[in-house]
Order: structure tokens, then sequence, then C-alpha cells
């Protein structure tokens, strides 16, 4: 078993087109942005996802629903026997609509801001809530597993209790709660909504607290670790050498991987820098990329995830955003350093 563990994660953004203008969105989504990925470039990608021993795909955007082969992608990726993720506003979900993708989707999960003003302020339309919570019904009918996201900012974690009750209610198995991102819209739109260090530890002892709440009926999944954490277990986080092995698939040392609209293959998170990317799917295939990251790419992030180590475990936080430094670590490598891990 690798670094990755049981769930083994590839996020598919097939298109930056989106039906909604979000505040918060880290891709710069919206009705104008019509960047998308061609439909075989993607299919091939799957079935190499599926052969470097990924386990699950996850469809986001933009708004992935407004991707036109969207159905065919996800047969696609359940011949090769991987589980499918919608992650969606839930806006576009018609009845016919969800009765073509209930059978290809393992779970949905749909986002969900706060209270129905917040919710509708962030997604820029007075009525995002009201549409996405007549969706909810005809989920259910169709026996649908599904979850949702909320975006935590500076101001809105006294809205999380609510939104879990909401979740509940409504028979959601799952709660994500994702941080802020200082990337794409959020970076404009949103600079004092970051959440800072003593709101991220309010947050994760908020999320305990819930958890103990929900019991089983819900699962609830935050992006912030505890310092412990970190420390007990370097492996998880990459930040050991030796904890890649090259010679195992790619879905065994690094997840989650992401593919973004441009066709850029990146490591953890959107928008991660570009100049440690695998490469781009237009140039060449998700399976030589891999190999040649095996080969020379790893060693560059084994060195970035250290240094990222070093800097969360040597402070006093005892709650920390693993993606927020890491990405931040990655953005201020030193090319001699770079240079040096190559």
């Amino acid at each position: 078993m690798g670094p990755t563990g049981q769930v083994r994660v590839a996020q598919i953004h097939p298109t930056r087109q989106c039906n909604q203008r979000c505040l918060h969105c880290y891709a710069s989504s919206s009705p104008q942005v019509t960047e998308s990925l061609n439909f075989e470039l993607l299919k091939h990608a799957i079935t190499d996802l599926a052969r470097e021993n990924y386990n699950w795909v996850s469809f986001t955007g933009g708004e992935p629903t407004a991707y036109v082969p969207l159905p065919v992608l996800l047969r696609h990726a359940k011949r090769q026997t991987l589980k499918t993720m919608l992650v969606t506003n839930g806006i576009l979900l018609n009845p016919r609509r969800l009765d073509e993708l209930a059978p290809l989707t393992d779970l949905m999960v749909l986002g969900l801001d706060g209270i129905p003003d917040s919710h509708n302020k962030l997604r820029g339309s007075a009525r995002a809530f009201e549409l996405m919570a007549t969706r909810l019904p005809l989920i259910r009918e169709r026996q649908i597993p599904f979850g949702f996201t909320f975006t935590l900012t500076q101001q809105n974690l006294r809205e999380l209790q609510w939104v879990m009750e909401f979740a509940l209610a409504e028979g959601a198995s799952v709660l994500q709660i994702h941080n802020l991102e200082r990337v794409g819209a959020a970076a404009i739109n949103l600079p004092g909504s970051i959440p800072d260090e003593l709101q991220g530890a309010f947050a994760y002892l908020l999320v305990q607290e819930l958890q103990k709440r929900a019991g089983r009926k819900l699962a609830l999944q935050a992006e912030l670790v505890h310092s412990d954490v970190l420390k007990e277990h370097p492996c998880r986080f990459y930040a050991k050498p030796g904890a890649i092995d090259p010679k195992r698939p790619l879905g065994e040392i690094l997840s989650p991987l992401v593919i973004e609209a441009d066709g850029t293959v990146v490591p953890m998170h959107y928008g991660f820098p570009r100049r440690f990317a695998l490469g781009n799917l237009h140039q060449t295939t998700l399976g030589r990329l891999s190999a040649e990251w095996r080969r020379d790419g790893y060693r560059q992030f084994e060195a970035i995830c250290g240094q990222a180590y070093r800097q969360a475990t040597h402070g006093d936080s005892k709650v920390i955003n693993w993606s927020e430094i890491l990405g931040q670590v990655a953005r201020d490598f030193p090319a001699t350093l770079e240079q040096a891990a190559a």
C-alpha cells in the first residue's frame, strides 16, 4: 500500500464553462468561459487512470453537467471499474438528466455555501439555493448517494452547524468542508476571506464536535489536519525521503491527481504551480506523463513536500491547512533547490 491509501482519486475538469459566476470559484468559471477538453482525449486519459490503479474519478468544473459528453465519459469510467463522483451546483439536474446519470454516478456532491442568503451571494444568483434544493427530492427518488461541499471562509464558520443540520435532514451521506483557496476568482473577489490560522483552529474543533452529533448518519470531511498527525505519519504527506516508490503505479503514489480544463495534469489540487505539472495531455498521453514523472518529477515533489512539512511542524500551529501550505511552498520554491532535487 502506497501513501495514497485505499482511495486513489483523479479529479477531472472537463470544462470551465458554468451556468453560474461564483465569487469563490478557484477555476474562474462562468457562462462566458468556453474552455473544454476533447472527449476522445479524456476517454484515453480515463483508460490510463485505470491502468495506473486509480479507483475513483471525480468530474468537476466549471459545471460538469454542462459538458455534453459527460454521460459517455461516466459510462466509460464505469467500464474501467472506476468509481465515479460528480461535483455540481445541481441546477441543471432536471429529471431527464438525472435518469441518465443515476446508474453512472456513485456519489453526487452539491455545493452548499451556508444559509440560503449566503449561498446565493457567493453563487451570484438570488435563486441559487432554491434551485439546488428543488433537485434534492429528484436525487433521492433515483437513489443516487449524495452529499454536500461547503467552502469555509473567514466569515461563515457560524453557518457550518446549519449546513450540517440541513445535510442530515435531506439525507446526505457526506459533508466536505473545503477551505477557500487563494486562486482564481476568490483571489480577486474575496481577498480578505481566506480563513486565518485562528479561524482554522476553531473550524477544526467545530468539525470534531459536529461529527459527534451526526454520528454515523453523516461523514464530515475537512481539509484541516492536526500537527500531531503530520508528525506521526509523514509518509501520508510525501514528507519523508523514500515515501514515493517510483516502481509503483501512479495511483498508488500520487493522489489526488488533477486534470485541468486546458489539459494540464498537476498533483494535489487545481492551480498547483505549473512548473511542477506532470505535463499536458495535448502533448502526450497520461501513461507517458506518468512514466516521466515516476522517473524524474517525483524527486522535486518530494522536496517541496519536505519543505512544507518542516514549515508546518516547526511552528506553534496545532491545526494545519496542508493544501494551502504546500501550494505556497511550491509557488515560492527556490530554483536552486529545484535544480538540486532534479
